[in-house]
């Protein structure tokens, strides 16, 4: 004879039935969300240590006392006695080139002609994925420029640690570096360096008469909603509202009160530096994030709003813009990537492909690099 405990199996079946929707809808609960990689805690550390320093350093006087001056202070470049001292004088304002890539600089002969003639208003830093066989450019400029740098990854933060290890680098490196101009390996050159220096320096606004950061800085976006929410839902706040979320360019050229701005920060980058969610990756672009959140944040008169780097959104494939081909590359190719519906024409632009290094080194000098 049967126990009468014993369920029947069409109870069972009813049990397993009833339970599936439970599952369903727990589940989310109980089992966190796959995420992206997040930044490694070592790599974290080591930027911080790196960033108080800059701040520190940016936080002291910027020019020493004539007593000073007359007794020969020095300080050392952030890459040592290799790059020789540098003196501790007022000096003009110089426009830190800031080089993001994951491969060989091959238009480096491009920039070193754009460079060429005015060493003593710019420098050159690079930040180089490990991970790549990097090449080194046999051209001055970037001959021992390379600084330290830790794994990048597309749709992760890693590239906005890149970003500020470079500016925070600049920062160290010379204390007259006013401009920091973040470039890809695959940016040119639209105008001579002397139509970059007087845009740069004559964009003067504000009370105080502060010079702007052109950098991009949109809040109508049709895919912003997506991407606030790409790592969770109310995972920004209460530090960043919807409201205050803003998208723009990846590269632009900041201030240097900009610069240690971004450095200096820990409350919006604890936030963006949260690894989004695998489902929502398409929506992640955290560089074209936070930068631009925290300017209009912290400083919204401060920005021009506008890039000066010229990007081809018309045929995008996977996040990525229009890539020029050698057939592409002409004069008016050049004069077209100049116009902008800004105060000022377009400096630079992207995305070229390595190939159209001889087609751009033709028109250099007739086109180019004359205004």
């Amino acid at each position: 004879m049967a126990s009468p405990y014993a369920a029947s199996p069409y109870v069972l079946s009813l049990l397993l039935l009833l339970s599936i929707p439970a599952v369903f809808l727990l589940a989310p609960r109980l089992i966190p969300p796959r995420t992206l990689p997040a930044i490694p805690d070592a790599d974290e550390t080591e930027d911080l240590a790196l960033f108080r320093r800059a701040v520190l350093l940016s936080a002291a006087p910027a020019s020493p006392k004539p007593a000073d001056t007359a007794a020969g202070a020095t300080t050392t470049s952030f890459f040592g006695a290799g790059s020789g001292f540098r003196k501790k004088r007022k000096q003009q304002p110089k426009v830190a080139f800031l080089f993001l890539t994951n491969s060989d600089l091959v238009f480096a002969p491009l920039w070193e002609k754009f460079f060429a003639g005015h060493h003593g208003l710019l420098n050159v830093y690079v930040h180089a994925d490990p991970a790549s066989a990097l090449t080194l450019p046999p051209t001055p400029s970037f001959r021992g420029r390379i600084i330290p740098g830790k794994a990048t990854q597309r749709a992760s933060a890693t590239l906005i640690s890149a970003a500020r290890r470079l500016l925070a680098t600049a920062l160290l490196d010379d204390p007259a570096n006013h401009f920091f101009a973040l470039l890809s390996q695959s940016c040119v050159p639209l105008h001579p360096f002397p139509a970059l220096y007087r845009t740069l320096t004559s964009d003067i606004a504000g009370p105080k008469g502060r010079h702007r950061s052109f950098i991009e800085i949109l809040d109508a976006e049709p895919t912003l909603h997506d991407r606030y929410y790409a790592r969770g839902d109310d995972v920004m706040l209460p530090e960043v509202p919807y409201d205050s979320f803003r998208v723009g360019s990846q590269f632009f050229v900041l201030t240097r009160r900009h610069a240690v701005m971004v450095v200096r920060d820990r409350r919006l980058w604890n936030k963006f530096k949260l690894p989004c969610l695998v489902k929502r990756k398409y929506s992640c672009y955290p560089e074209e994030h936070y930068f631009p959140t925290l300017l209009d944040m912290q400083d919204p008169g401060g920005s021009t709003k506008f890039t000066l780097t010229r990007v081809n959104w018309t045929d995008s494939f996977d996040g990525h813009p229009h890539t020029y081909q050698p057939e592409e590359v002409s004069g008016e190719l050049i004069r077209d990537l100049r116009k902008s519906n800004g105060t000022y024409s377009h400096m630079f632009a992207r995305k070229f492909a390595p190939e159209c290094l001889g087609p751009l080194m033709k028109i250099a000098d007739s086109i180019i690099l004359r205004d």
